[in-house]
């Protein structure tokens, strides 16, 4: 901790643009080791995509809806002297998720693998519940294998993870390194709605199931070893842990909208805001979609950084409603998957471009899951994969044609709703583009296509002296626990670059 004895004027001048989870978790750290730490974000709210909405029956996530991935976040509050318990009330899901397909068929998958054994046997006979038991211990071996070395290192590399399956020869078969998660899951699955059930993995962090590595099918681990609701939703652990940067000295500037980075003699010195102001620093840390710094979107003297993004390909937007309203239909948890016929259709549209005519659809009854019956007038949020922008999007037809495309679709599975929203509680990838500049719509930075992609993106240290960058566009990838991963990663750099120097 530091000394609060010493002069403020000796303090290292901290300054993190944006306040997503990673920029907050690594604005946390650094001000609990002594950092004269100033946070700026051009919204009005801390978090980033952990965002809400209003609503009659209160605020409404409209980005993340859960928290995985656990010990992350104890981490970073023992860090720092304090407990997450303390600072949120976390509610354990019972139910991972429902979820339902066309022909009428439903599986619920539990927070415990031998109840889930049960529920897949009834659901699709003894084969299929052997052929989940090996999924599993396959992807917690694979997880276990690659936690450390991947997403735990701030900077992995090919003869690291190389290293590590040599130790394990038996990973390989497992890793199946030559496929895709669509095709190692219909070969590991004889019932093709299990392996579209575990193919829609590949959407969490941007992916086509068709396209992205089937290693990341270990996403399901993560999922596996709990997931927790969080009273108040996701921004309430956002407001969390700003507030607790604050009691160690961190100043949170909000709806304060940052023009450029400034550099000299090779390093930064600072940011100038768009009102003109300028605050100088000794550091900058950048919270954002690194393609806005190769794009010049925070000047030119940062232009040489990330400059990977501007060829390799985007991830996955999203099409998000986010409402109040009271249902009718199916009993919800606070996960729920509508899964369309075809998956191959669906995937083929979004890589197209294209708005997808028959759609899997997520749905959070936000209100589900916590303990207690819910309200009369619920919170949902619902989730349509989408493509980032292309020329095919028609955004003056696009709220129209998505409600056309969700409500009837969730009314053929039984689900309706009294009084549903209009246009307003809509936000589709230009509006994604808008709240976070050149990100091209994109919710997860580059796409996790390739065996190598994940080795592909930026990482925390930049060319530039004192830069350094968080968030999902960063390594280690995308999701809220990745975020708060790489903010950890960028203050470790900071802090030992700072001791050398």
């Amino acid at each position: 901790m530091f000394d609060t004895g010493t002069n403020l004027a000796d303090r290292p001048r901290t300054i993190v643009v944006g306040a997503g989870i990673g920029g907050l978790a690594c604005a946390l750290r650094l001000a609990h080791a002594g950092h004269a730490v100033t946070v700026l974000d051009r919204h009005n709210h801390p978090g980033g995509k952990m965002r809400q909405v209003d609503s009659p029956a209160g605020p409404v996530d409209a980005g993340p809806t859960v928290l995985t991935m656990r010990p992350v976040f104890d981490s970073l509050f023992a860090d720092v002297g304090a407990r997450l318990e303390d600072h949120v009330t976390l509610t354990r899901q019972n139910v991972l998720a429902r979820h339902f397909w066309p022909d009428g068929s439903d599986l619920t998958l539990w927070n415990n693998r031998g109840r889930n054994l049960d529920a897949i046997d009834g659901f699709a006979g003894p084969r299929a519940a052997d052929e989940f038991r090996r999924f599993c211990a396959d992807m917690e071996r694979l997880y276990a294998a690659f936690d450390a070395p991947m997403m735990r290192a701030p900077d992995p590399s090919v003869g690291r993870l190389t290293g590590r399956v040599l130790l394990d020869p038996g990973l390989i078969w497992a890793m199946a390194p030559l496929a895709t998660m669509r095709t190692d899951l219909r070969r590991r699955f004889s019932d093709m709605r299990l392996a579209q059930l575990f193919a829609r993995y590949a959407t969490y962090v941007g992916g086509h199931p068709g396209l992205t590595p089937a290693l990341l099918s270990l996403i399901w681990r993560a999922e596996e070893q709990g997931v927790w609701a969080v009273d108040g939703g996701m921004q309430a652990l956002a407001r969390a842990i700003a507030d607790l940067a604050a009691t160690r000295g961190a100043v949170l500037r909000l709806g304060t909208d940052v023009s450029r980075i400034e550099t000299g003699n090779g390093r930064v010195t600072g940011v100038t805001l768009i009102n003109g102001e300028r605050l100088a620093a000794d550091t900058v840390v950048f919270n954002g979609d690194p393609r806005a710094l190769a794009t010049c979107a925070l000047g030119t003297g940062v232009a040489q950084v990330a400059t990977q993004t501007l060829t390799t390909r985007r991830s996955l937007s999203a099409r998000v409603w986010a409402f109040a309203a009271t249902p009718e239909g199916p009993d919800l948890a606070h996960h729920n998957v509508f899964f369309a016929a075809d998956p191959d259709e669906e995937f083929a549209s979004i890589a197209a471009g294209q708005m997808p005519t028959d759609p899997t659809i997520y749905v959070c009854a936000q209100d589900r899951g916590q303990g207690q019956p819910p309200p009369l007038v619920e919170r949902f949020e619902i989730i349509l994969n989408a493509a980032p922008l292309t020329d095919a999007q028609r955004p003056d037809k696009e709220a129209q044609t998505c409600h056309q495309r969700t409500f009837p679709t969730l009314a053929r599975f039984g689900l309706t709703f009294r009084a549903e929203p209009g246009p307003e509680a809509l936000t589709t990838p230009s509006d994604w583009n808008r709240l976070f500049p050149a990100s091209a719509g994109s919710l997860y930075g580059q796409s996790p296509h390739g065996m190598t992609a994940s080795l592909k993106r930026p990482r925390a240290r930049t060319t530039i002296a004192g830069l350094y960058l968080v968030g999902g566009g960063t390594h280690p990838g995308a999701g809220v626990p990745m975020a708060t991963l790489s903010g950890q990663h960028a203050a470790a750099a900071i802090l030992k670059d700072r001791t050398l120097t």
